[in-house]
């Protein structure tokens, strides 16, 4: 395993380019960024080589506005289908090794069946495209108390979509934040999920802060990822309750903890 930081949520007091520095100096040992602009992309090449860290993992874009997620939304194929198309350019010239979709925030009324097949299908759209170019595609569940409306919400629901599916280029991104929420045992989760975990990503709950400000066991967590094989990246994604600085005292057990 390897210790990452989402720079979307960390090292914010600094331009964006000049995190990539900022978390390989703190430790991290690679980042990863939810939805970098066109513009961004120039500036994050040239940081990559200064600093020497790479950039695991980006996320589809999310549509306009307030805009969760495109993947299961019902009328939206178009727009979802060039957000992939831009996101593997980004992903190429990054050398991005995964991109994340979100199956985003259905309209009211709308027929779960359909939105369901739509995300189906839009998945399968995703991972033909980015398998072309040798970048693994994520989905993740979120929970609804955070994102009210979400369309894929829960372990078991993502699970019987991914088994349906049955995409080589399709895995699970498994945010213990998110699980913790919706999972009644974490552990048992992880163990669940298995070989479907591609991405794991972690904050702390209540608040989504720091491991160590709420009561999510992650030495527990961690020995279970252990024990399903997984031996990928584990992303600090969290909103730091003061400068990100000041809030890392938690990756030195971390470290000890992924190696144990």
């Amino acid at each position: 395993m390897r210790l990452i930081a989402n720079i979307s949520m960390l090292f914010t007091e600094l331009p964006l380019a000049e995190r990539l520095e900022a978390a390989h100096s703190a430790g991290f040992r690679g980042v990863e960024i939810q939805f970098p602009e066109d513009a961004d992309i120039d500036p994050l090449r040239a940081a990559v080589e200064r600093a020497g860290i790479d950039i695991v993992l980006i996320n589809v874009p999310r549509g306009p506005g307030d805009a969760v997620g495109l993947a299961a939304l019902p009328g939206e194929e178009a727009a979802f289908r060039s957000a992939v198309a831009q996101c593997a350019a980004q992903a190429r010239r990054l050398a991005v090794g995964k991109v994340n979709v979100l199956a985003g925030r259905p309209p009211s009324g709308a027929d779960p069946a359909t939105c369901r097949a739509v995300l189906k299908d839009n998945l399968i759209h995703a991972a033909d495209q980015m398998a072309q170019i040798g970048v693994r595609v994520m989905v993740e569940p979120v929970n609804r108390i955070d994102v009210p409306g979400f369309f894929l919400s829960g372990l078991a629901p993502t699970l019987e979509l991914l088994e349906e599916i049955g995409h080589p280029n399709l895995a699970l991104q498994f945010d213990l934040y998110h699980m913790a929420i919706t999972e009644p045992d974490l552990g048992a989760a992880i163990m669940q999920a298995g070989r479907w975990i591609g991405h794991v990503q972690f904050a702390d709950t209540p608040g989504r802060h720091e491991p160590g400000s709420g009561h999510v066991d992650f030495a527990a967590a961690i020995r279970a990822l252990r024990g399903v094989g997984y031996d990928g990246e584990l992303s600090a994604e969290y909103r730091p309750a003061g400068t990100t600085g000041e809030g890392l005292s938690w990756m030195a057990t971390f470290e000890r903890m992924m190696v144990a």
